[in-house]
Order: C-alpha cells, then structure tokens, then sequence
C-alpha cells in the first residue's frame, strides 16, 4: 500500500446516490438502452455484474464483469450546466439530478483526478477495483439533446470511470467509499484519458498503459496496436453513432 498516495484522499466519501436502470427503448430509432437509471432508496446486492435489478441494453459494449459499476463525479455537474445552458434545454432538465451520464454511483468529493487505475475501494460491504475510465459514446448525443456531446465528454476528460467487483455485498445511500490500497499511484484516470484522447501517439506512454494489470484487457489491447500501427483508431462510430 502507497501511503503517500492514500494520504492524498479523504479516509471516505460518501454514496449520495444509488442508481439502477431497466432496458428501454432508447433515441430515435428506439435501441434498447439502461442509461435511463432512477435513485434507490434502500440496499441493494452489488453482484459481479453489477446491481440488482441493473439492465444494459446492449451487453457487447456495456456491463460486463469489467464495466459492473459506472462511478460519475457529481462534482462535474456545474461545469456541464454552465456549457450547455445555451446548447441545450433537454440537457439542463437531464442535469438536474444524478443520473445524467447512466452512472451507478455519485458521489462528491472524488474526480478522475484523485482515482488510479487499480484503486481498490470497499464499497458498502462489497469489494471493487477501478478497471478502465469511460469511452464516451453517441447515446450522450441523444440524452443531452446534444449531437456534440459525447465528443464533448471525450474532449473534456471528465468522463466517470468503471469497477469490477471483487468481493460481492450490499450497498446502500449513505455508505462510504473507502480507499484500502493504491498499487500504481502513477496512473491516476486524469492521466489514462489524456494519454487516449490527447497525446495519442506517446509511444512510452501507450506501452507502460498496456502493462497495466488492473487495466480491462480492451484498454491494454487498443494501446498495444496504436504502437504497433503508428496510428490512432477511428472513434467516429462510437462517438456520432451508426
């Protein structure tokens, strides 16, 4: 354990709120999506595929034991309302409470700056472990009433962050996230994202990313061929849709 890491975060932070969502049919063309998620109020089992009763609508590129929890920083709010006030009505009424980005988690107090890759929190009684940072993808164009906003969060690099989960339990508003160890101090998600989404192409970078063993192997593996191609993967899809 890196105690000159873990002293740079609070023992805690609070769970404000708990969120889960069923599959629906999503956007214009009516895709069967769970970003629509709704606050819970009592406890609820945190499984290895994520919370009870949590749907994704498409389990190719969501859930997954690598994507189980998707952790949003409520502190980033302000800064989205500010940008999009004149962009978007739908995203201020989207903005108004948690849940805006299809997060399981909010909390305050805890951004990508202050998360490693590998971080391992107790969460409730369960175990989790930060596995990748979110890749932004077009379904945010259509929650915000915003064709730029996928690529927005892309640019921005506050784009929450994933759990698998190590050790099942129960969680509940109110209950603390907890730091209990930091094995690569080094990689904070800030940087992870900057190395993906700003200086693509920092061979020693992408090679000591896809070394990473806490890293989804999806994550290692996009590193390992933008240094073996010398070029960066086409994200359009992902990020204006089909």
């Amino acid at each position: 354990m890196n105690r000159t890491a873990l002293a740079a975060l609070p023992p805690a932070v609070t769970v404000d709120t708990v969120l889960i969502g069923q599959v629906r049919p999503f956007g214009p063309k009516g895709v069967p999506s769970g970003i629509g998620k709704l606050p819970l109020a009592g406890p609820v089992p945190v499984a290895a595929l994520g919370l009870s009763g949590d749907g994704q609508g498409d389990p190719k590129h969501h859930g997954g034991p690598e994507k189980a929890l998707h952790h949003y920083a409520y502190d980033h709010y302000p800064a989205w309302r500010a940008e999009l006030e004149e962009i978007s009505t739908q995203a201020g009424t989207v903005l108004s409470a948690p849940g805006a980005f299809g997060e399981n988690l909010s909390t305050t107090g805890l951004t990508e700056a202050d998360v490693c890759i590998g971080d391992r929190f107790r969460l409730g009684t369960a175990l989790v472990e930060v596995s990748q940072a979110r890749q932004p993808c077009w379904k945010l164009n259509h929650r915000f009433g915003h064709a730029g906003m996928s690529r927005a969060v892309q640019q921005s690099l506050r784009t929450g962050w994933y759990y698998r989960v190590l050790e099942e339990g129960e969680l509940r508003v109110g209950d603390a996230l907890t730091l209990v160890s930091r094995p690569y101090p080094d990689w904070s998600l800030s940087r992870l994202l900057r190395v993906l989404y700003v200086d693509r192409l920092d061979y020693a970078a992408l090679a000591g990313m896809a070394e990473l063993p806490p890293l989804a192997e999806s994550w290692r593996k996009l590193a390992r061929q933008r240094v073996a191609r010398h070029e960066v993967e086409d994200m359009e899809k992902r990020l204006a849709g089909g």
